[in-house]
């Protein structure tokens, strides 16, 4: 479940990037922002039923390299089994920021502060150094199955709207302002009920508690992107020649959860997953 939210989610933040001749990190065609969100969730699953709210606010500068979310978020989980029942809530209060390819990641509960590269946008580049990264995004959500539907209003704001792996945002110049996804019955809805584009944004809200920082052990830095993205290859030719039941059994033992999910939903993403890889081979 959380793979497939994952997923759509990196595809459409992908489809919200352009790269330029200078190399330098353009995520929006908006030059800074401050947009606030409000998130539901709610649905069964095994028998459990979950409901969750939050709030998150989001600020950019720099055309998208400068980037902070904050988010709080409370879910429920109410679990039955052989007639009794169990009530458990989580409250969570995370930050999320991007400077130029570092993310910093704070968990509140943890009063600790996580640093790493993000590997998507390293990957972009180091492969699309003079290529719009919008248009690589674009064409892998339409491999996928992906649908730009058409243009919508939201809060006033012209969006482009795409359905994807039971999934839908609304996407204003790169900016999601919108989205509803339902993924083994459980249903997250995100809307932004406040948006100032185009403004200055003080530098302190860029700004990060005074926890300690620790480094995420094995990610890729510069002089490892080569290596690694002929790695990657390799494994993907691989993956390229499975069979649809070799590769349910690896998913399902790379990831125990994804037991839950239908037949349906792993065969659908058995095939999006072959057409990136033709749509990578050029086959």
């Amino acid at each position: 479940m959380k793979n497939l939210s994952i997923l759509f989610s990196l595809l459409l933040a992908m489809s919200g990037c352009n790269g330029s001749a200078q190399n330098k990190l353009k995520r929006y065609d908006l030059k800074s922002g401050i947009v606030e969100y409000v998130t539901t969730t709610s649905g069964k699953v095994m028998g459990s039923t979950i409901n969750g709210s939050g709030t998150e606010t989001l600020y950019f500068k720099d055309w998208g390299a400068l980037e902070l979310k904050e988010s709080v978020l409370s879910q429920t989980t109410i679990m039955k089994f052989l007639g009794n029942s169990s009530t458990e809530t989580e409250e969570t209060h995370t930050i999320v920021k991007l400077d130029n390819g570092d993310s910093y990641s704070v968990d509140f509960n943890k009063k600790q502060i996580y640093v790493s590269r993000d590997i998507s946008m390293d990957m972009i580049m180091a492969n699309q150094p003079n290529g719009d990264a919008g248009e690589v995004g674009e064409s892998m959500l339409v491999s996928m199955g992906g649908e730009k539907t058409g243009t919508e209003k939201f809060l006033g704001y012209t969006c482009d709207v795409w359905e994807i792996m039971g999934g839908k945002q609304w996407i204003h110049k790169g900016l999601m302002l919108k989205m509803e996804m339902t993924v083994l019955g459980i249903t997250t809805k995100t809307e932004a009920t406040s948006v100032k584009l185009d403004v200055s944004v003080p530098n302190a809200n860029f700004e990060l508690p005074d926890f300690p920082i620790q480094e995420i052990e094995n990610f890729m830095g510069d002089e490892d992107l080569e290596y690694d993205a002929e790695e990657m290859e390799e494994g993907m030719e691989m993956m390229q020649h499975l069979s649809f039941e070799e590769w349910k059994q690896a998913v399902i033992e790379g990831d125990p959860e994804m037991k839950d999910a239908s037949e349906e939903e792993l065969r659908h993403s058995y095939d999006m997953m072959q057409k990136v890889l033709k749509l990578r081979s050029g086959n």
